[in-house]
């Protein structure tokens, strides 16, 4: 058990100070069912969250399907070209109007008919013109607030919340010579009901300390001593981010230690010697490699449970290559020790926050990227901590 008392939230200073003195989040955080209800309405009321891929709905009345936040969403691409997000739940008896994917020009809810545009404008209602005082207008499927970033999908379910991008241009200019927007998704993959705690998953997408230690060998080529933070935190930014050097130029997250798919051609040769690993909390990790970008589509499910969308990004020239599918499938391979290996970990750590014996630990330098993620959290906790506003 876990009360959200303000000696917790103080006790939450010694996470947030200097890496060389701070202190890990207390173990509670990671397990309490209160406090993990206190975060959805304290971050995922009121962050920007990812739920896929502009790509996705290239053309006017495509549409996919997702569930964010415990909702059933429909994004759609309208006739203009713009894309909407709108709740997929029928404003008439609770039906929801769709769970696929495809191309339409209008959503029909399965029960009674009820008819919507692509932006989630009621156009019909059947049989409706007795009913005193209905009028269309008010019987709107409920929008979400959208934002594209990079070619992915944001949304927002508080109405007053500011714009994402320039919260993130501290980070921008690591990706402009990927050229995000136009690179291609061979598609994603989802992992169900992983075992873990959100937060356990974003540390360790974002930590330098384990790099060549868990994953000794497969990632020899891109160490934990070469791990850097190259930008100073900013209390408004949305993005904590480092980079990892490489031993070689081109390096591949495979048991090559090469790149196997072609680079992208306008990376400067400095970035052929990195990698970038961002975190957009609370629903993305973002990172690059000089034949890819990956991503990470974060879905918490309870306190010790989550789904992870996982996918990569391409230079389009990529599927030019006379053995795309293969090279493609020797670098999925890759990642999947790494996958395999961080599963095990992060099993091990949910486990272990559970037991008496946890601890509230130290940090390496090699993990100014956990107390940057700290400061972030701390920043929210505080604004929406019950009877303390800071």
């Amino acid at each position: 058990m876990i009360s959200l008392k303000a000696e917790l939230l103080e006790s939450l200073d010694a996470s947030t100070c200097d890496v060389a003195h701070a202190s890990t989040l207390p173990p509670e955080l990671y397990t309490s069912q209160e406090f993990y209800d206190f975060e959805l309405k304290a971050l995922w009321d009121h962050e920007w969250l990812c739920i896929g891929l502009a790509s996705q709905i290239p053309t006017a009345g495509d549409y996919f399907t997702a569930e964010v936040h415990g909702e059933a969403v429909i994004a759609a691409r309208d006739k203009d070209g713009e894309i909407n997000v709108f709740s997929s739940i029928c404003q008439h008896r609770g039906m929801q109007v769709c769970n696929d994917t495809g191309n339409t020009r209008t959503f029909t809810c399965p029960y009674h008919h009820w008819v919507y545009g692509l932006d989630g404008r009621l156009l019909g209602a059947p049989a409706m013109e007795r009913t005193e005082n209905f009028a269309k207008a008010d019987y709107c499927l409920p929008k979400l607030s959208v934002e594209i970033w990079e070619g992915f999908i944001f949304v927002n379910f508080d109405h007053e919340a500011q714009p994402l991008a320039p919260s993130l241009e501290r980070f921008t200019p690591y990706l402009t010579n990927y050229d995000l927007v136009n690179c291609v998704c061979p598609g994603t993959f989802t992992l169900t009901d992983l075992p873990w705690n959100w937060k356990i998953m974003f540390e360790n997408f974002n930590d330098g300390y384990h790099a060549n230690r868990l994953h000794q060998i497969i990632q020899d080529f891109c160490p934990s001593h070469l791990a850097e933070f190259p930008v100073p935190w900013e209390d408004n930014s949305n993005v904590i981010f480092r980079t990892n050097g490489y031993v070689h130029i081109d390096g591949g997250f495979n048991a090559t230690h090469k790149a196997l798919l072609p680079i992208f051609p306008e990376l400067t040769e400095e970035e052929r010697w990195r990698s970038c690993f961002a975190l957009i909390p609370p629903t993305l990790c973002l990172g690059t490699a000089p034949d890819q970008a990956f991503f990470f589509i974060i879905r918490p499910k309870s306190p010790f449970t989550i789904d992870v969308e996982i996918g990569y990004l391409l230079h389009p020239s990529a599927l030019e290559h006379p053995m795309f599918e293969h090279l493609l499938a020797m670098s999925d391979a890759g990642v999947q020790v790494f996958v395999q290996q961080d599963q095990d970990a992060t099993t091990k750590v949910q486990i272990g926050m559970a037991s008496r014996f946890a601890a509230r630990g130290r940090y390496s330098w090699q993990e100014e990227s956990h107390v940057q993620f700290n400061r972030w959290l701390v920043q929210r906790y505080r604004k929406h901590w019950p009877n303390e506003k800071g």
